[in-house]
């Protein structure tokens, strides 16, 4: 059982409406905007003040963190403070970890409350147990004990629940019965599903957030696959936790959010950012907006598109597809074993010494693009770029070919050409004859490759020809303006899962162009978001050998966001990763001046990965791949980690920065910075 309609084009799931106050969720009603204050919740005031800030920012439902029955109880004055300055219509929902107590007082102010299934009734001891199907089931009836008083008293008061599963705090049961994965997970939110359901309650909404996007896309497709097998249809709220700030946090939540949007999962969404929560707000505006053009109502997209072909890729486990390794120049492969090559796209012939200058910055000295695409419309144009190709700063070149040239205006320059080229031309379903004659043709021009352009229609009849004839030095690329009505991500998938139908190992090159854009809006922000939907889905999907972004006018930037949406969906490592929770009325330190102070220490390590976390809640499981934890113990008390395991208590914040310095020296992964 698949767990969308479709792969390939956005048709929205079909949920059953929950009503969180007077804002419905799910159902027919638009995709809703949430996130989170970082104010202390008894302090309420100030809590009401940033609500309110929120609120007027354009979000829909508001999170207030109640750890205790104290913060619990301060809702009650927070809410009726905030529905007196006007926002009587937006819903507040009670975040609450460990203390089923808080939950009961807190249900009783709020139009929502969310619980974690990882730790709402159970101790977090990472401890190795063995649990036999007994001890099992003695669990989940002492788990049915605590969570029924909840559920009985929100029916009561016609509340909402949030089942809300973190990958970093499963509960012990689950961890020694399923693991640390996507399973376990969603095993952990169905136990909770099944009591509710045991109390005719269905008034859910369920997450399963994770700091890593390829364990959060894998975890929510597996829970609504699973849902489904039991007639259940609740509505999802979609996220990636400690995303992180800046331009980094904005391509995670997007890669994440982004890639469930377009399969037509999700009916709320919050982009989490180390950031003032307000800065939240248009990036998920953003995206609800390009999820919604895209919308397909099941009705007219059964009518319409009654036909979906098989689809030869595996949604539910990542494995990255198995192609070639094709030479691309000195010490530069194609291949399964190596990351994905970034190229970057000059925007003419004239623009070629500028486009040079750019990428030979001494900031794009430790991650420079392999690649140049140029456009050919011309014999003059291929004279141009033979004049100059040997000074571009970049391993091969690749010629984007007008059609109206021929293979034979193309050999004297390939003859000539000092470095590997790549000829990109496209074919459509009726050039089978043609593409056979420049296979040949480049071929006979070693070490030079072909990279074919064309769309999900013409690969199912150019694919034989290239099973016929074999796959050596050979990209496939899709081919502009004719996704429709795909959208760009379910176009490339097409093309892998026919390539991988035919036992197909050619490599894959994934451009983001302007016809590959969710909308048409120029902003940085839109192509940001535009680039990790793409490149980001894709990526985490398993596929993509090669990647360009041709929709940013300025080389070095092109360059460096690609290896940021490489970095992002963990495809390509070029700098130091940083886990970073958004904050929250739990956190013990400021979290936005301490990751950018840590950051500006630290930024340098490549390939480091390093966890800055408020609180102890998620901490350690959130922690779970990262090399060295930074996490608030106690006030102004920071524990280090190194993975789960904490090696130093209660340091003082001060002192706490070169601490973290010295563990990383001690495991022999720091290196002194470049001097400026």
């Amino acid at each position: 059982m698949s767990y969308c309609a479709s792969r390939f084009r956005t048709i929205r799931r079909e949920t059953t409406a929950v009503n969180v106050g007077s804002i419905g969720v799910g159902g027919d009603n638009p995709l809703r905007v949430q996130s989170m204050t970082t104010t202390l919740t008894q302090d309420v005031a100030t809590t009401v003040a940033q609500s309110i800030a929120l609120a007027e920012a354009g979000c829909e439902i508001v999170r207030i963190t109640a750890p205790n029955k104290t913060a619990a109880k301060a809702l009650g004055e927070i809410r009726r403070e905030f529905s007196a300055a006007g926002f009587a219509d937006v819903p507040l929902v009670a975040d609450i970890h460990f203390l089923p107590s808080a939950a009961m007082e807190a249900i009783e102010h709020v139009e929502k409350v969310r619980v974690n299934p990882g730790n709402y009734a159970d101790k977090k001891k990472f401890a190795v147990l063995e649990y036999s199907d007994q001890a099992y089931t003695e669990e989940l009836e002492r788990l049915h004990e605590t969570f029924s008083p909840l559920v009985k008293r929100s029916k009561e008061l016609g509340r909402a629940l949030r089942i809300g599963t973190n990958h970093g705090s499963l509960s012990d049961r689950i961890m020694n019965r399923y693991g640390d994965t996507p399973l376990g997970m969603v095993e952990s939110a169905l136990e909770f599903l099944r009591i509710a359901e045991s109390h005719s309650f269905h008034d859910m909404i369920l997450s399963m957030k994770a700091s890593n996007p390829k364990v959060m896309i894998e975890a929510y497709r597996l829970l609504v696959q699973r849902m489904a097998a039991e007639s259940m249809h609740y509505p999802l709220h979609l996220g990636v936790t400690e995303a992180g700030d800046g331009e980094d946090g904005r391509i995670k939540s997007a890669i994440g959010i982004g890639s469930l949007l377009l399969d037509g999962l999700g009916d709320t969404i919050r982009v989490s950012l180390t950031e003032d929560p307000v800065y939240e707000i248009p990036v998920a505006q953003a995206l609800a907006t390009k999820a919604a053009s895209l919308w397909q109502e099941p009705a007219v997209a059964a009518t319409e598109f009654p036909i979906e072909p098989p689809d030869a890729l595996d949604p539910f486990h990542f494995s990255r597809r198995q192609v070639n390794s094709v030479e691309l120049g000195s010490d530069c492969l194609v291949g399964t074993e190596q990351p994905p090559r970034v190229i970057v796209k000059a925007r003419s012939i004239a623009d070629l010494a500028a486009t040079a200058a750019s990428l030979d910055s001494p900031t794009l000295k430790e991650n420079p693009p392999e690649g140049l695409l140029v456009p050919i419309h011309s014999a003059a144009d291929l004279s141009e770029w033979a004049k100059s190709e040997a000074s571009f700063p970049t391993v091969f070149s690749v010629l984007e070919i007008a059609s109206t040239l021929s293979i034979e205006d193309l050999k004297p320059v390939l003859g000539a050409a000092g470095k590997t080229v790549v000829i990109l031309r496209q074919f459509v379903e009726d050039d089978t004859d043609l593409l056979r004659e420049w296979i040949g043709a480049v071929r006979n021009q070693p070490p030079h490759l072909l990279a074919i352009a064309t769309t999900a229609k013409g690969i199912a009849t150019l694919a034989p020809v290239l099973t016929e004839i074999g796959h050596d030095r050979i990209l496939i690329t899709h081919a502009d303006g004719a996704a429709a009505p795909d959208h760009a991500v379910g176009a490339y998938r097409r093309i892998a899962s026919t390539l991988v139908g035919h036992r197909s190992r050619i490599p894959l090159w994934i451009r983001n162009t302007s016809e590959t854009a969710l909308s048409p809006d120029p902003s940085f922000l839109s192509r940001l978001l535009d680039a990790s939907v793409l490149t980001g889905s894709l990526l985490c999907d398993g596929l993509g050998d090669l990647v360009s972004l041709e929709t940013e006018a300025d080389a070095h930037r092109a360059v460096k966001l690609a290896y940021n949406v490489l970095q992002g969906a963990g495809a390509r490592i070029t700098k130091t990763e940083f886990v970073a929770c958004p904050s929250c009325g739990r956190t013990l330190f400021d979290l936005q001046s301490t990751t950018q102070r840590i950051r500006s220490k630290t930024g340098h390590l490549k390939g480091v990965k390093i966890a800055i976390m408020g609180c102890i809640v998620n901490g350690p499981g959130e922690m779970a791949d990262a090399d060295f934890g930074y996490v608030g113990g106690a006030p102004a008390k920071i524990n280090l980690y190194v993975g789960k395991t904490c090696v130093r208590y209660n340091i003082p914040q001060k002192e706490a920065d070169e601490r973290l310095i010295d563990l990383i020296r001690e495991h022999g992964k720091w290196v002194d910075p470049d001097p400026v």
